[in-house]
């Protein structure tokens, strides 16, 4: 048997690449991970972490205004841009240390530099070659740099989004994603004018539509811009550093910044990948089977650059799949599927499962079960902000295919509705549950009348 230095080479220090790096090296594996950057990778770095403590920053005025209705007097408040930042940069620092020392104290050797691959066991690391019998390729994804638009190299980037020198007066965001929603309520949230603009004809393809068109009509009520159906054409820099953004309805947007969140791509370019033999697909990305194995049998990859589904505790899962798979003798496929999932706007959408649209394509009968109010929370606060909640039934099987909410803390009734989904529990589960009263979540469970039903892609107003 030929001899490695290394049994498992992981690229990437992103949640992928290390969990992987840590379990193998946990098993007794010689474990080297590469990384030329941070470990921690876009989550960490620049992604999920900071995004979500800049998410609870935004928030802060809302809660401040809310607190008059209920007795108490708020003072003048401000903020201060900088020491946001510079708090993110110190947590960010400190897990990725943890990231570091879990990786060090599983006994993994970590190598702060770019690996290439030379062949289906070789890679270059720095100015040495090394070898492993496996190798993983976790090296993420980054974000689109629109290079067709006129005017991009003026635009700013969610890598450069957690690191401005200034908190912008005005920005316009393209896209329709997670990242241009979040961003577009965090913005808001922090006193910038800001306009979002989007070509699709809703924002949040492939999401419930009752949640897009919630979160848009709140968006706007809060008073973001929301221009679907809409390009931008270009961007030019004025004389005072300011930017024109062009759009495809005519108008000339005068901005501070703007941002572009329109997709990420695979990190593949420059990775060795057609000398190893490691087939690609159409957006760069790395080919892999169920098992998260390459073309090239002990060449495997995991998270964003396979272009599968782009979520940190996706990356984790394929990462857990791949060991056991690789180093217990016990093939294990990867589940992508009922993935519970969240967007950080205001109010939250936390969904899983199947949307409305999705299931009716796919099951003749459905019912509907869907419940709009205005949570206890904002009542003394006087704020008009409303809540929705929707389960989808087959009807044939009772099965809940999908669970949606529009609303404060929807991402974590999400989690816990993905272990319901998951496990294929049916309506008359959930209203076998008890109800824990008074709470938001209590209408999942007290929902026992269909509000419509879907025969054959029809909705049906009421039910039989």
């Amino acid at each position: 048997m030929a001899q490695y230095d290394f049994d498992l080479f992981v690229v990437g220090g992103g949640s992928g690449g290390v969990r992987a790096a840590r379990l193998a090296a946990g098993l007794g594996k010689r474990v080297a991970i590469a990384e030329e950057y941070r470990f921690g990778g876009t989550c960490v770095i620049r992604g999920c972490v900071p995004k979500k403590l800049f998410v609870y920053a935004s928030q802060f005025p809302e809660h401040f205004a809310d607190a008059a209705g209920y007795g108490f007097a708020v003072p003048e408040i401000g903020f201060d841009w900088p020491t946001l930042v510079a708090a993110k940069d110190r947590e960010i620092d400190r897990l990725e240390g943890l990231y570091r020392k879990g990786l060090e104290t599983a006994g993994a050797t970590l190598l702060h530099e770019r690996a290439v691959l030379v062949d289906r066991h070789t890679l270059r690391v720095g100015d040495r070659r090394v070898t492993a019998r496996h190798i993983l390729l976790a090296v993420g994804a980054r974000p689109n740099p629109h290079a067709a638009l006129p005017g991009h190299e003026h635009c700013i980037f969610s890598n450069e989004v957690f690191d401005l020198e200034r908190l912008p007066g005005s920005i316009a965001i393209l896209g329709g994603g997670y990242i241009a929603v979040e961003f577009a309520n965090i913005f808001h949230g922090l006193g910038v004018e800001t306009t979002l603009i989007y070509r699709g004809k809703e924002i949040l393809g492939r999401f419930d539509m009752d949640m897009r068109r919630g979160l848009h009509e709140a968006m706007e009520a809060k008073g973001i811009a929301v221009r679907c159906h809409e390009i931008l054409l270009g961007i030019d820099r004025r004389a005072d550093g300011r930017l024109d953004a062009h759009t495809s309805g005519g108008d000339r947007l005068t901005v501070d910044q703007v941002l572009l969140a329109i997709g990420r791509i695979p990190n593949t370019e420059g990775l060795g990948l057609e000398a190893a033999g490691v087939e690609t697909g159409l957006h760069g990305e790395v080919v892999v089977d169920d098992h998260s194995r390459t073309s090239v049998d002990n060449i495997w990859a995991v998270g964003d650059v396979t272009n599968r589904v782009q979520l940190t505790p996706v990356a984790i899962h394929e990462a857990m799949c791949f060991v056991e798979t690789a180093f217990k003798d016990n093939p294990t496929p990867v589940d992508h599927d009922t993935i519970a999932t969240a967007v950080f706007s205001q109010p939250e959408i936390g969904t899983v499962g199947l949307s409305e649209e999705e299931a009716a394509r796919r099951y003749d009968r459905l019912e509907v079960f869907r419940a709009g109010f205005r949570p206890m929370r904002h009542t003394l606060s006087g704020r008009q902000e409303r809540m929705v909640m929707k389960l989808i039934v087959d009807a044939d099987t009772r099965v809940v295919v999908g669970a949606h909410v529009l609303g404060p803390d929807a991402g974590e009734m999400a989690q816990l509705l993905g272990v319901a989904l998951k496990a294929r529990l049916t309506k008359e589960d959930f209203d076998r549950t008890m109800a824990i009263h008074p709470t938001a979540a209590e209408e999942l469970v007290t929902m026992y009348q269909p509000s419509y039903r879907i025969e054959r892609g029809e909705r049906v107003e009421k039910a039989a």
